[in-house]
């Protein structure tokens, strides 16, 4: 499936079919994340219940620490 991840097109496993899957596929399911999804920022409770859809646009936010 292709999805516009920060600007940029990437091709996910089918199996990658919400918000909780893609997390886990980049390896970020251990940090703090906000994600936008078609322009909708979701909370943490719906990242399981947001399915992905072939062409949908996600923003991910992710903070890093340093100072």
């Amino acid at each position: 499936m292709n999805l516009t991840i920060n600007g940029e097109t990437q091709t996910v496993p089918e199996t990658v079919h919400n918000v909780q899957l893609l997390l886990e596929h980049l390896r970020l399911q251990d940090r703090i994340v906000v994600v936008e999804v078609n322009r909708t920022i979701l909370q943490k409770e719906q990242h399981l219940d947001m399915n992905l859809c072939e062409g949908d646009t996600i923003e991910l936010v992710h903070f890093v620490g340093g100072g």
